[in-house]
């Protein structure tokens, strides 16, 4: 069972982040980390390997500085990497970055592709399914568990009220939430094996993708902080509850 990993360095979660005169979030100069969650894809893959047989490679874009995002997946026990780096790729937008994983997992041999919901920093939710879509796979989303048949992975989708079972062929897309593991710590003799641990360098010239495909499609014009929350309004007469409950959705344009 070859599982790839997309995995992702992001500016220190819990700090505040920090923008570029562009508008686009700082991530050079600054404390990053490999994305929280996906420490919980790394896990899920090596879990899988490990019970399998096979080799766990992390796949990842960024600036040179994202290459410590990749080390610590490689010290956590996965084989090797691929980190795809360009000047090309600054500002990139979720499709752009879904095209580049997309191409740099096309040139591997994978049974699997598994990847956390949603990154901390862009907190889109929408790249997995992308690159399942420009591969051409199925996906399964916010899986709390992961099992493997003959030729199938079956997760438990985590809902609102519990789970959905959901089952699709080999090969697939994967995306696990926080509940489905506990990531693993990094050992002394893992962090110094990572640094042995094959690495290959892309561009995009290497992927063989074009200047119009790596070109985003968004822009951001503009970054205001979140108003602060104004103090609620409290009703002493129940009586005139449901009146101000109906203006006040009304004022919201909820009904």
């Amino acid at each position: 069972m070859n599982v790839v990993v997309l995995a992702k360095y992001v500016p220190n979660p819990n700090g505040v982040p920090e923008m570029e005169s562009d508008f686009r979030l700082k991530r050079e100069g600054v404390e990053g980390a490999l994305d929280p969650g996906d420490e919980h894809a790394v896990e899920a893959a090596l879990q899988l390997a490990e019970h399998t047989g096979g080799e766990v490679t992390i796949v990842s874009m960024g600036p040179e500085v994202a290459l410590s995002g990749v080390r610590r997946a490689l010290s956590m026990g996965a084989h090797k990497a691929v980190m795809i780096t360009d000047d090309q790729l600054k500002g990139a937008d979720a499709l752009v970055t879904a095209r580049v994983l997309a191409a740099a997992v096309r040139r591997l041999e994978f049974d699997l592709v598994i990847g956390g919901v949603e990154s901390t920093d862009g907190s889109t939710g929408t790249l997995p399914m992308t690159v399942a879509e420009l591969l051409g796979l199925p996906s399964a989303t916010f899986a709390r568990r992961i099992e493997l048949k003959e030729g199938t992975v079956m997760v438990e989708r985590q809902t609102e009220s519990g789970y959905d079972t959901v089952e699709c062929p080999l090969p697939a897309v994967v995306t696990v939430t926080a509940a489905v593991n506990d990531p693993r710590y990094p050992t002394l003799k893992g962090i110094m094996q990572a640094k042995q641990k094959p690495l290959e360098h892309l561009s995009v010239a290497d992927l063989g993708l074009s200047a119009d495909e790596v070109r985003p499609t968004q822009e951001v014009v503009g970054v205001e902080p979140m108003a602060d929350r104004a103090a609620g309004e409290v009703v002493e007469n129940a009586s005139e509850a449901p009146t101000k409950v109906v203006e006040f959705l009304t004022r919201a344009k909820v009904i």
